[in-house]
């Protein structure tokens, strides 16, 4: 099996330059460790496109199949552009949600001399279901456009930007902690024999931390995790009635992780 691990005097940077150098081990298969470096590297890198990969070996041994390789990959700055240049757009008007419990009951109210039921944070409470309500929550969704010469546009790259689409970062991304960012694609043109134009899009949800429903606490959410909440009847003695009350809630993973690295923004 081959393994790429990343050197410790990697990421060189000049004004217009990046390197990332690598050691590569498990094959005497000069071809073979070319291929999987160009497949696990990224075409972009802090706004330079990967330029050219140079392997070199430390030793071969075609006897046992093993061998340890230098791989050496340069980028150089994409044409026109400084890694600070580009079109960035953002919005922060946010989306919607439904939800079926309350942050906190404010007020219970019921006609002089009865007590209104305590159903402990549900919201429209009918006698067989909790219909909820529907709420802006906190969405900020932006894009970027970006400028990528023909070369760094390759069949793998536009792979990689198609199998990231509906992944969320599992790592820090522009900011957004692991969670928070999810990719919703990309649409890009070629808008000559020189570039392609590429607008990358996002949105993000915070994470969460020590939530509580009703009586139910410590509940912790990333951002594009979906929190649903189970219902059960029980007796509220000082109303005389029969209730729902939140029992338990749930935290699901509903989307992937990715690396968004491989992007290069």
């Amino acid at each position: 099996m081959i393994t790429m691990a990343e050197k410790p005097d990697s990421r060189s940077w000049t004004e217009k330059s990046r390197q990332l150098r690598f050691t590569v081990a498990g094959t005497p298969d000069d071809n073979a460790v070319w291929w999987h470096v160009f497949n696990n590297t990224p075409t972009i890198y802090s706004g330079c496109a990967r330029t050219s990969i140079r392997i070199s070996p430390v030793f071969v041994d075609t006897v046992t199949e093993s061998g340890a390789w230098d791989a050496d990959i340069e980028y150089g700055m994409i044409q026109g552009e400084t890694p600070e240049t580009g079109v960035f757009a953002f919005d922060t008007t946010g989306g919607t949600q439904h939800v079926t419990q309350s942050i906190r009951n404010v007020q219970r109210r019921a006609p002089e001399g009865q007590t209104a039921p305590d159903f402990g944070g549900a919201i429209g409470v009918t006698h067989d279901n909790v219909e909820g309500v529907t709420i802006s929550s906190p969405t900020y969704t932006f894009s970027e456009t970006r400028r990528l010469p023909v070369a760094a546009v390759t069949f793998n790259y536009r792979n990689q930007i198609f199998w990231l689409t509906g992944k969320v970062n599992n790592a820090t991304f522009q900011g957004l902690e692991m969670g928070e960012c999810l990719f919703l694609g990309a649409s890009g043109s070629r808008r000559s024999n020189d570039d392609w134009e590429i607008n990358f899009r996002f949105a993000s949800s915070p994470n969460r931390i020590g939530l509580e429903i009703g009586p139910i606490t410590g509940i912790n959410k990333k951002g594009w995790e979906y929190l649903w909440v189970r219902y059960a009847e029980r007796e509220d003695t000082a109303a005389r009635a029969v209730v729902k009350r939140p029992v338990a809630a749930y935290v699901e993973q509903v989307y992937e992780y990715g690396n968004f690295a491989v992007l290069g923004l």
